[in-house]
């Protein structure tokens, strides 16, 4: 089996290099030798690599830069995924691409299904949820993996801020009022591995649901970095609750971003750790340094 990975860098592509190596022959190209934003570099990669499986874990994911930048959103996580997903049905590969909660508004009052209706709040939401439409258009065999709140052991993510900001400051606020499951790039690349090797052709082209389990808060996920930086902090540590209007940001997120993984749970068996476990498990690779892995 040749898998064709994209983003290898990011932190979900860096866990994703590890948990797919054994699957086969992999080939993980990083932005300097495949740049979503060149479709052009797209097609050459794929028609020279012809891979049985292209896993998409390149994206743009500022947030909130997004509300400035609609155009270079669209252009990485809808355009360029259309063309991505093109090459893949013209080379006979299956494509796995990675969405977000942030397709959903958050006014349900309960964990979101894949069938809900999206509709998202922001532009990322936006750029996503077309990346999705462009997936499902081309109508070759496909796996839309959505999730939510993804941090990691590097790179720039929630974990790695709240980190730095306790030992600096001793003190964060951190909104309360938007709740989702925290889901760490490991298990998340470890569940997509068993996913592979559990999945055949014809059960694909579909959308599921791969969070870690249970739900918190944002203020509850750095409430529980905060337990587990306590130990080697030389001063208490403060997680202050605040509403989302007191953190006013570009832009508006869901105040629900819980997903149900029941349909994941049916069809493979597949069951993500709860967000507590995943993230002791990602914090144990931290450096004291607190600069991410030794």
């Amino acid at each position: 089996m040749r898998i064709l990975l994209t983003g290898k860098n990011g932190q979900l592509g860096w866990e994703l290099s590890r948990a797919l190596a054994p699957l086969g022959e992999l080939l993980a190209l990083d932005r300097a030798k495949l740049d979503l934003a060149v479709p052009e570099q797209i097609a050459s990669a794929v028609r020279s690599v012809r891979p049985d499986i292209i896993v998409n874990a390149a994206a743009y994911t500022a947030v909130d830069r997004a509300e400035s930048e609609p155009d270079v959103a669209f252009a990485v996580n809808a355009r360029a995924v259309g063309v991505l997903a093109g090459e893949a049905r013209r080379a006979g590969a299956m494509l796995v691409h990675y969405s977000t909660d942030y397709v959903f508004d958050g006014s349900k009052g309960a964990p979101y299904v894949e069938d809900d209706p999206p509709n998202p709040l922001n532009v990322y939401g936006r750029s996503k949820l077309a990346g999705e439409e462009a997936v499902r258009a081309t109508g070759g065999p496909h796996l839309i993996l959505r999730t939510s709140w993804v941090y990691a052991a590097r790179g720039k993510n929630f974990l790695l801020t709240m980190r730095r900001l306790l030992r600096e400051e001793g003190t964060v606020r951190v909104v309360s009022d938007q709740i989702g499951a925290p889901t760490s790039a490991g298990a998340l690349a470890d569940a997509t591995a068993a996913l592979l090797r559990r999945c055949s052709r014809a059960s694909l082209s579909a959308t599921y649901h791969v969070t870690a389990g249970g739900s918190t808060s944002w203020h509850g996920f750095a409430s529980e970095i905060a337990r587990l930086e306590q130990a080697s902090a030389p001063h208490p540590l403060r997680v202050v609750p605040i509403t989302s209007s007191e953190y006013p940001a570009p832009a508006q997120r869901p105040k629900n971003s819980r997903l149900s993984n029941e349909k994941l749970l049916r069809a493979f068996g597949v069951k993500l750790p709860p967000w507590q476990a995943c993230l002791e498990a990602c914090y144990a690779q931290l450096s004291p340094s607190g600069q991410g892995p030794d």
